[in-house]
């Protein structure tokens, strides 16, 4: 299976980066991959065999599904290995680097959508996780 890879480096300490990529109320603030959405709830249960639940929903009401998986390993602030929901594997890692904190996802593509369509709207995310992090 290949891989899809996003990847951004943040001007923020890897400590930050890793509690606003992990705590429910941050993540609100910055998963959805356009302004006509948001994540209106977010749920994390941050333990091996724990689950997340991201509400992914169209701002004017019309769709929303739930976002989730289950964490298989973690390695705290460093590295996170989760089963999506739909049974897609995905990991993500955080190392600090001389120009901030690099954060680099891997993800099992679906099968509904282009290759390139999945990368770009996770790439969008990251984007939004990097813009919220260096704003707060």
């Amino acid at each position: 299976m290949t891989f899809i890879t996003v990847e951004t480096i943040i001007n923020a300490p890897l400590n930050s980066v890793w509690e606003k990529w992990t705590t429910p109320e941050h993540v609100q603030h910055w998963n959805f991959a356009s302004p006509d959405w948001h994540c209106p709830t977010a749920k994390t249960d941050l333990q091996v065999g724990g689950e997340f639940h991201y509400e992914m929903a169209a701002r004017d009401g019309s769709m929303s599904f739930d976002f989730w998986g289950t964490f298989l390993q973690i390695e705290e602030q460093k590295s996170l290995d989760i089963l999506i929901g739909d049974g897609r594997k995905m990991k993500v890692t955080f190392a600090s680097t001389e120009m901030g904190t690099k954060v680099t996802e891997q993800f099992e593509p679906e099968n509904e959508n282009p290759k390139e369509m999945q990368q770009a709207g996770w790439q969008q995310i990251l984007d939004n996780f990097k813009a919220y992090v260096e704003a707060t």
